[in-house]
């Protein structure tokens, strides 16, 4: 059976949801369950056509004015680039699946996008959640499961910028820390 290949992935947006609002960044970084990296994506995109930012998203951005400085860098229309990003999932060697912090926000966005401009989704529906898998390890209230309360020993010395390459590199080695732990990365 072809190895899994973890595609930690993190988006930048303007609002709660797409359609009405846009995907500002996408980025993943493939890795194995040992974490070396096999390859990594990231795109800053042009807004969808009639969508607008949401007031509640653009006061949060007000408190990260560099991070969204970088999203609107080298943008590139969505038409061209989910598809480029598909491709690029589809060439990656094993059985993909999406990981991510929070996976219900990050996974609704790639997974629309995908099905918005490729008609479908490279991924299916396969999407792990780095809180809810931190929750079964630590035998922790979900809540108690934050990136900031994990252990020391599994975080590496990565930024979180909310610059989505950053933060997919971040917790992706925070997820394969955690497959160590759990003797999961040996199998």
């Amino acid at each position: 059976m072809p190895e899994e290949i973890y595609v930690s992935t993190d988006i930048e947006a303007d609002g709660p949801i797409p359609g009405p609002h846009s995907m500002l960044s996408l980025a993943s970084v493939a890795l194995r369950a040992d974490k070396s990296v096999v390859d990594e994506f990231a795109v800053n995109l042009s807004p969808l056509p009639g969508a607008a930012p949401h007031p509640r998203t653009m006061l949060w951005w007000e408190g990260h004015k560099e991070a969204l400085q970088k999203t609107r860098e080298n943008v590139e229309d969505p038409e061209t680039a989910i598809p480029r990003y598909a491709k690029w999932v589809q060439g990656l060697p094993g059985r993909v699946v999406l990981v991510g912090q929070p996976v219900a926000f990050d996974f609704m966005w790639v997974y629309w996008y995908l099905q918005r401009f490729t008609g479908g989704s490279v991924f299916g529906h396969s999407a792990l959640d780095i809180k809810s898998y931190a929750m079964a390890v630590l035998k922790r209230p979900y809540r108690e499961c934050i990136l900031d309360a994990m252990p020391a020993q599994w975080r590496d010395d990565l930024p979180y910028t909310h610059v989505a390459l950053d933060d997919a590199r971040a917790q992706g080695a925070i997820f394969c820390n955690m497959l160590r732990a759990n003797g999961a990365s040996e199998a």
